[in-house]
């Protein structure tokens, strides 16, 4: 349904026409910028510059091309990302997932547009810090008590994204630190991710290279959250995302959208998820 076919007495369409301000929590994509060393960097280049080709009424086109990893920038896990012990999310073996060398079964592919209601859960502001720790665990009770500020609980559906701060690092330009190979990288642990996941969170997302937390040195040798979310509960994982706008201008409800590039049998996609609310 359109604008133009909507009802007058649409909640949405009356919602737009009341104003509303979007909060862009996708990462800019430049050559250079901190992503995971386990997946192919971002590269673009212009094949053809103005002047190249010069039409007969003095018309002239550039275009580009780009090259990148899934994985990298603001993006999403498909539920084919991860495995454990051979096995996708629903006991889906990963050999039988495959069809021609690409996922067709829980590739990125599969994952549906999202408009829903989104929540932010601030866990510097709990503890009382800039940011948290470098390698720090977010626990079950750090999030519970991110829970308690929001205007109403976490609900069945909902696409829940953790702040920890450590999005600074990105901002700065500290690419090093960003990444943590060696300080380590704040997020939850096998235990906050079964919390978010018997909240019945749809999404999940964070401020991080890799959602959950990387202890110091270790770099992404393990990633438990990983197993918990993607393979034993079927919740979708952004990561690399931008929280210190809406963080800093008090939301923490919101809705959320995000559309996921339709790419056959991948593993995840780019994307450039939005936070929307009402001025009113």
């Amino acid at each position: 349904m359109t604008t133009e076919t909507m009802p007058a007495t649409d909640p949405l369409l009356a919602a737009i026409r009341a104003g509303v301000r979007i909060f862009d929590l996708g990462r800019r994509l430049t050559v250079g910028m901190p992503q995971s060393p386990n997946h192919p960097a971002y590269w673009h280049a212009l094949v053809r510059r103005h002047g190249d080709m010069v039409r007969p009424d003095g018309g002239s086109a550039a275009n580009d091309m780009i090259s990148m990893g899934t994985h990298v920038g603001t993006h999403i896990d498909a539920l084919s990302h991860v495995s454990q012990d051979g096995e996708l999310y629903d006991g889906i073996g990963a050999a039988e997932a495959l069809e021609h060398g690409r996922y067709a079964r829980l590739g990125a592919h599969t994952i549906e547009p999202m408009l829903r209601r989104g929540v932010l859960l601030d866990i510097p502001a709990v503890l009382g810090v800039q940011r948290c720790e470098p390698g720090y665990e977010i626990t079950p009770d750090d999030l519970a008590a991110a829970e308690r500020h929001l205007p109403e609980g976490i609900g069945a559906g909902d696409v829940v994204l953790v702040r920890s701060g450590w999005g600074q690092h990105f901002d700065n330009g500290d690419s090093a630190l960003f990444i943590g190979k060696d300080s380590g990288v704040p997020g939850v642990g096998a235990a906050g991710a079964a919390w978010l996941a018997d909240k019945e969170a749809h999404a999940v997302g964070a401020d991080t290279i890799a959602f959950e937390r990387l202890a110091p040195g270790a770099g992404h040798s393990v990633l438990p959250a990983h197993r918990v979310l993607l393979v034993e509960r079927g919740i979708y994982i952004v990561e690399t995302m931008a929280l210190e706008e809406l963080a800093g201008a008090g939301i923490r409800d919101f809705a959320f959208v995000l559309a996921p590039l339709p790419l056959f049998g991948a593993t995840g996609s780019p994307v450039r998820p939005l936070a929307v609310v009402s001025n009113g």
